[in-house]
């Protein structure tokens, strides 16, 4: 997991740490798509843990590697007691857009860590870079089809490219020689301000017309 505007030179040590904030704002996102349909507290638990730790999962079963949460037991700790949080404070705490901007940074992030990890196990690099997108998205499209909801996937927004455009540029600058840290900042400042611009803006891909 690489910051935003932490010192290169910090970023081995702080990197455990900046992987669990951003699993606890995916957490969050999950156990509030649960608690705005006034649902238990088993069922806010059970969101927040698949859509926190869901893309790293399928990411690590693809690469061979330990499945991360299962041998960290910090993840699915971070998960419950996000869960938790929500479940015992006022609907009125979590209303706004700072969720979304927080999503933004773990999106980018995560995005860059799951590719970092794949090419770190030999995959080659497209799809390391296809690894960033699903550690990213994946958690966001389960928590989605759990609700009810249109996955992310069938919205025009820029979500899923923005974590793209994170992975891809981290896999094409450490393949060109950047040192990881540096390749890890750019390709996740990259990400976050396409994400924050689709926001700002309302952008969007245009829809297949095809058939008109």
């Amino acid at each position: 997991m690489v910051p935003m505007i932490l010192p290169v030179a910090v970023l081995p040590a702080a990197a455990p740490w900046l992987d669990l904030i951003a699993l606890a704002v995916f957490a969050a996102s999950g156990a509030l798509a649960a608690a705005k349909r006034a649902q238990t507290l088993v069922t806010l638990a059970f969101f927040a843990l698949v859509t926190g730790v869901g893309g790293g999962t399928v990411r690590d079963l693809l690469i061979g590697a330990p499945v991360f949460w299962v041998h960290d037991a910090r993840a699915a700790a971070v998960c419950l007691g996000v869960a938790l949080v929500i479940w015992t404070t006022p609907e009125r705490w979590w209303r706004g857009a700072a969720l979304d901007w927080f999503d933004a940074v773990g999106l980018a992030a995560y995005a860059v860590y799951g590719a970092a990890k794949a090419l770190n196990y030999g995959v080659p690099p497209v799809p390391a870079a296809l690894m960033g997108v699903i550690t990213a998205c994946v958690g966001g499209i389960i928590r989605d089809v759990l609700a009810g909801e249109p996955s992310i996937l069938m919205r025009p927004e820029l979500y899923v490219t923005a974590a793209a455009l994170a992975a891809a540029a981290y896999v094409a600058l450490e393949r060109l020689g950047m040192p990881p840290a540096w390749a890890a900042v750019a390709a996740a400042s990259a990400g976050f301000t396409l994400r924050a611009a689709a926001m700002r803006f309302h952008w969007g891909l245009p829809a297949y017309r095809g058939r008109r």
